[in-house]
């Protein structure tokens, strides 16, 4: 009777068992990769249709109603640093504003003084969304990112037509600690946002997110958001990627070119 104990034998018997699983497992990851890349996509227009205000639950919708109230949203390419609207050519639709992030071609290293939001790279171009009615802007979606306690928080902005008043604001993606930083999910939180004023009456980046409580009874109330409770750091990076993608680094030198007309 043959020994199938033989240490040859083993190594065989492994590496057959590696092959075949490698070669599932890649399988599986080919063929599940277009329903990734379609719930990816939802979820960004869930979110975008959420924090513009054009849907109030999305998620109380279907796929085919999603895509169809998404095309009231378009999607743009800005150049950040000309704080203009991109001519390359380059399709704003597929763009993978992320991904062009860790492409050093495509992004370029924030100075430790310029790097407030904590995000070491930045994309050159920035993916942003407008919603239009009758050829007027009516509400202008910025992408936002910076770092919090434990994670890179990704999520969008909503501007009014006048570029300063918030219409929505949210997170996407983060790992915050559940019941403190992960508050960032609150509706009730994220509904404090609504209304509130970007800048201040010098043109300035004038929002904040305080440690403790805003005083309603305060004239700065329209520029401040509470902190969020027992999640100190967490506060203080939602305000400073706000405070760095409103500002000169960031939307700042575009926002004040589509106030002139000149983006």
């Amino acid at each position: 009777m043959a020994n199938n104990d033989t240490i040859k034998k083993t190594l065989a018997v492994t590496i057959g068992l590696s092959l075949v699983c490698s070669v599932l497992v890649s399988g599986a990851a080919v063929f599940l990769k277009p329903r990734q890349d379609e719930n990816k996509l939802l979820d960004v227009q869930q979110n975008i249709l959420s924090i513009s205000g054009l849907v109030a639950d999305p998620k109380a919708l279907s796929r085919d109603e999603i895509a169809a109230r998404f095309k009231e949203v378009t999607p743009k390419l800005v150049d950040v640093e000309t704080g203009k609207f991109d001519t390359s050519g380059m399709n704003a639709v597929t763009y993978d504003q992320r991904n062009a992030a860790k492409n050093p071609a495509e992004s370029r290293t924030l100075t430790p003084q310029e790097d407030t939001a904590q995000i070491k790279r930045q994309a050159k171009l920035a993916k942003i969304y407008e919603v239009q009615r009758d050829g007027k802007l009516q509400t202008l979606i910025l992408p936002v990112h910076g770092y919090g306690l434990w994670s890179t928080l990704y999520g969008y902005m909503a501007l009014d037509a006048d570029l300063k008043t918030v219409v929505g604001f949210g997170f996407y993606s983060h790992a915050e600690t559940p019941g403190l930083g992960g508050e960032v999910d609150n509706p009730k939180w994220k509904a404090s946002w609504k209304g509130k004023e970007v800048f201040g009456s010098n043109g300035q980046v004038d929002i904040t997110v305080l440690k403790g409580s805003v005083n309603q009874a305060l004239p700065s109330a329209i520029h401040e958001i509470d902190g969020l409770s027992g999640a100190t750091l967490t506060s203080r990076g939602v305000n400073n990627l706000v405070q760095f993608w409103l500002g000169k680094n960031g939307f700042g030198p575009f926002l004040a070119n589509l106030k002139k007309g000149e983006a």
